[in-house]
């Protein structure tokens, strides 16, 4: 189960939105944490969480080492019974004792997750007991495998000073145990050495890229957060934008139409004062509802909203390529181009037919508005620097600039019989 909850921690979906669950990003913290966490020099140290787990482990090598404990657990129980000492009423005791010493090292996998060292050491002390047990019944082959088994695990999960001190106590039971002598318990020794190390080295390696894997998550969280912030911070100042001129606007139609009900002008010019006030205002309330949209993330798509717009005008509306979520910033320029466009076209060849382009490309998006009105051809200069400032405020020189900030382009003027504007932004 401790290790189920672990592997919980660890790892995360693919599918992950920036976004991690909760126990992954706690996960994350966690192991961030303890590996910033000194516990005095490196080879003192326990090894990582990540590498005293099970998490990451090829599946052929849990096999493998199944396969060899099993192999190792036969090997023990046979060489009891084939060696004559647990026959009549101490045939029961075999079993006991390997089921004590499965019991033990199960724990001893929790208490080294926790790294309480004195729970770990008294637990590979009763292993090795059972070990000692079986020595002095007459099995010493048995015996000999325990020692080795307790050697090999503190070397791969203890601190280097108490694994090298646990081997060193079984020492003598190798010298004991071996028929060689010191010879083969030195044999011996070394070759439990090297394999525990080895298995360290490997387990160290493969808790160090969780580590990375965890700081790297960390990292992306980080990022997108930021992003997020940036995002906010960029929407709340084209609210602010499209507020303040939407509103100082208003301010001066208005009071023009106070002083002219004060001076006694005529109906029909007030009337026109203040339905431009009114259309003022129904398009920054329009403005400010889709940057609402786009601060809560469900603005919709570009050629949804062109058809909206175009709507009002009867403009014709053709998108052509697959649709595809765009950025943040070339979405909105699209809308601001489009808005600006359409206004331009109704302030200065009201009526006129107008065709609507929009084309998602291999590697760029495309937006192209045209009106078939009156030849400007020769007025198409003045025309062209009153977009500046007609519209909603932002005017196509500022969406030139916002379009060449984003590594694009905006060209506009006269076409034909009528003013074409062109945007072609990276996406």
């Amino acid at each position: 189960m401790g290790e189920k909850r672990d592997r919980g921690r660890t790892t995360t979906g693919p599918g992950s939105k920036t976004g991690t669950s909760t126990s992954e990003r706690a996960g994350a913290r966690e192991t961030a944490a303890t590996s910033a966490v000194a516990h005095g020099p490196a080879w003192r140290s326990w090894p990582s969480r990540e590498a005293l787990t099970r998490v990451g482990v090829p599946r052929g090598r849990i096999i493998l080492d199944h396969t060899m404990i099993a192999g190792l657990s036969v090997l023990v129980v046979t060489g009891c019974y084939t060696s004559g000492a647990f026959d009549g009423w101490y045939a029961p005791l075999p079993p006991l004792g390997f089921g004590l010493c499965v019991v033990a090292a199960l724990r001893y996998h929790h208490t080294t997750l926790d790294h309480r060292l004195a729970a770990s050491l008294g637990l590979l002390a009763a292993i090795a007991l059972c070990g000692l047990g079986a020595y002095v019944a007459g099995a010493p082959t048995p015996a000999t495998v325990i020692w080795i088994v307790v050697s090999v695990m503190a070397m791969e999960r203890l601190p280097l000073p108490a694994g090298l001190a646990a081997v060193a106590v079984l020492v003598a039971g190798f010298v004991e145990a071996d028929d060689t002598g010191i010879l083969g318990a030195g044999v011996t020794t070394a070759a439990v050495l090297l394999a525990g190390y080895s298995l360290r080295l490997d387990a160290e390696a493969r808790g160090a890229g969780f580590q990375l894997l965890a700081q790297e998550r960390l990292a992306r969280e980080a990022e997108a957060a930021s992003a997020a912030l940036a995002e906010r911070a960029r929407i709340a100042r084209e609210i602010h934008d499209v507020l303040a001129h939407s509103l100082s606007a208003q301010m001066v139609h208005l009071e023009v139409a106070r002083l002219q009900i004060e001076a006694g002008a005529d109906r029909a010019e007030i009337l026109k004062l203040v339905t431009s006030a009114r259309s003022m205002a129904r398009e920054g309330l329009a403005e400010t509802r889709h940057a609402l949209s786009a601060l809560r993330g469900d603005m919709a798509p570009v050629e949804d909203f062109l058809r909206e717009l175009a709507r009002e005008d009867r403009a014709e509306v053709d998108v052509t390529g697959e649709r595809r979520a765009l950025p943040a910033e070339a979405s909105q320029a699209v809308r601001r181009v489009a808005q600006e466009a359409l206004t331009n076209v109704r302030k200065h060849a009201p009526g006129a037919r107008t065709r609507i382009r929009f084309a998602y490309g291999a590697d760029e998006i495309s937006l192209e508005i045209c009106d078939f009105g009156s030849p400007r051809t020769d007025e198409g200069a003045r025309v062209g620097e009153e977009l500046g400032s007609s519209g909603s405020g932002y005017g196509l020189l500022g969406m030139r600039e916002r379009a060449e900030l984003l590594g694009g382009s905006l060209d506009a003027g006269p076409e034909g019989t009528g003013f074409t504007v062109k945007l072609r932004v990276p996406a």
